[in-house]
C-alpha cells in the first residue's frame, strides 16, 4: 500500500481594505498560490472582530480607512492577538511617515500600491506580494518597543554650531585618513530594529556607519530622517560624494546601490539588481572590503534572502569584524542564517546588544 501525504497546509490570509474593488483585487492577486483567502474587513474594527474569530496566519492591511488608522490597528491586534501584518502602501512621501508608523507599532512588512493605479489590476506586483506574505506568516514576531523621545542629534547640533557647511560632502574625513566603517543589511523587519538600535548609538560612536535597507525610493529618506529625530547621532540619506563620518549613519538611497571610491567618498550607482535588491548590502559590503580593508565591520540583521552573506565573507577576509543578528531577535533570520553558514561571521548577539558591539568593536 502507497502512503500519500497530505496536501500542505494554505496560508490562511485576512484582507483589510476599505475599498470593495481593493479587496477584490488583492484576492484576485492570491488566487492559485498557497494562499487561503478566509476573510474580507472593510476597517479595523472589523478587522479585530475577524482575527479574533478566524486567526488568520497574515494579514494584509490599508492606512487610509474610517474610523482607524491602519497603523491604529495594528498597534491593537499586536497588543490583543499578535499577528504577521503587511502593509500596502501609497508611493507617496506621506505614505512613506505612515509606513514607518505602522511598522513602529509592529507590522512585519509593507508593499507599495502601483502607480497611476485605474483598474486596480495588482497583477504586476502579485509575486512580490506572494513572497512577502509567505515570509511575514513565517516571522517572529516581536513586541514593539515605544518610541524614543525626540531629541536633537548631538553631533549634527555641534557641526551646526561650529558653522560646519549642511552638505556631508564637505566634511572632511577623520584624522589620519579614512575612518572605521560599518555597513549594516537588513530587510524585512529592519525598520523596527533599526528603531531600537540606532537610538542606542552613543553620540562618541568612533566608527562610521552605512545602512542598507531593503527599501524603495522616497521610503529611504523618511526612514533616515525618522531615525536622526530619535537618535544622538547624526542620520542622514546618503548623496553621491558624501563621506563617511565616525558617530554618523548615512542611509543607502532607494533603488540605488551605493559604493566607495578609493578616497573613501559614496558613489551611487544604478547597476543591475543583486539579489533581487537595489541596494544591495553585498554590493556595499564588498566595495567597502576593497577600500576600507581591516577598517571595514559588516553587520547583517534581520532579512529574508542571503543578500550581506557574500558582502561579509568579503570584509572578514579582508581582516575586518563581522557579527549577525541572532535568530531569536530577527523577525525573519534568513539574512543572518545564510551570511553565518557561508561562514562569513565572526560573532552572533541579539539585537538589544548590538550597539554594544558597535561601541567597543
Amino acid at each position: 500500500m502507497t502512503g500519500s501525504h497530505p496536501p500542505p497546509r494554505r496560508i490562511r490570509v485576512l484582507i483589510v481594505d476599505d475599498s470593495l474593488f481593493m479587496r477584490a483585487a488583492i484576492a484576485r492577486a492570491l488566487a492559485g498560490g498557497p494562499f487561503e483567502v478566509v476573510g474580507q474587513a472593510k476597517d479595523g474594527h472589523d478587522a479585530l472582530a475577524q482575527i479574533a474569530r478566524l486567526a488568520p496566519d497574515v494579514v494584509t492591511m490599508d492606512f487610509n480607512m474610517p474610523g482607524m488608522t491602519g497603523a491604529d490597528a495594528v498597534r491593537l491586534i499586536m497588543q490583543q492577538r499578535p499577528t504577521p501584518v503587511v502593509m500596502f502602501s501609497a508611493h507617496t512621501r506621506q505614505g512613506a511617515k505612515e509606513t514607518f508608523d505602522a511598522l513602529a507599532a509592529g507590522a512585519v512588512d509593507f508593499l507599495t500600491k502601483p502607480d497611476g493605479e485605474v483598474s486596480v489590476d495588482l497583477s504586476r506586483i502579485a509575486d512580490e506580494l506572494s513572497r512577502k506574505l509567505i515570509a511575514a506568516s513565517q516571522a517572529r514576531l516581536r513586541a514593539a518597543a515605544p518610541p524614543p523621545a525626540p531629541r536633537a542629534s548631538d553631533s549634527l547640533t555641534g557641526l551646526r554650531a561650529a558653522g560646519a557647511s549642511s552638505s556631508w560632502s564637505a566634511m572632511p574625513t577623520s584624522p589620519g585618513g579614512l575612518p572605521r566603517l560599518c555597513v549594516i543589511g537588513i530587510s524585512t523587519g529592519g525598520p523596527a530594529a533599526l528603531s531600537e538600535l540606532v537610538p542606542a548609538l552613543p553620540p562618541d560612536l568612533r566608527i562610521a556607519v552605512v545602512v542598507v535597507q531593503h527599501m524603495p525610493a522616497h521610503f529611504t529618506g523618511a526612514l533616515a530622517e525618522r531615525l536622526d529625530a530619535v537618535s544622538r547621532i547624526s542620520v542622514h540619506e546618503a548623496q553621491a560624494g558624501d563621506r563617511p563620518l565616525a558617530g554618523t549613519v548615512l542611509v543607502a538611497p532607494g533603488d540605488r546601490h551605493l559604493e566607495f571610491d578609493d578616497r573613501g567618498a559614496i558613489v551611487l550607482t544604478d547597476g543591475p539588481h543583486v539579489n533581487g535588491c537595489r541596494p544591495a548590502a553585498d554590493v556595499t559590503m564588498i566595495s567597502a572590503a576593497r577600500v576600507f580593508g581591516r577598517r571595514a565591520l559588516a553587520v547583517v540583521m534581520t532579512g529574508m534572502g542571503k543578500d550581506g552573506a557574500a558582502g561579509a565573507l568579503a570584509i572578514k577576509r579582508a581582516d575586518g569584524k563581522t557579527l549577525a543578528q541572532d535568530q531569536a531577535t530577527s523577525v525573519i533570520y534568513g539574512m543572518p542564517k545564510a551570511a553565518i553558514d557561508a561562514g562569513a561571521i565572526d560573532e552572533v548577539a541579539p539585537l538589544s546588544e548590538i550597539a554594544t558591539w558597535l561601541r567597543f568593536a
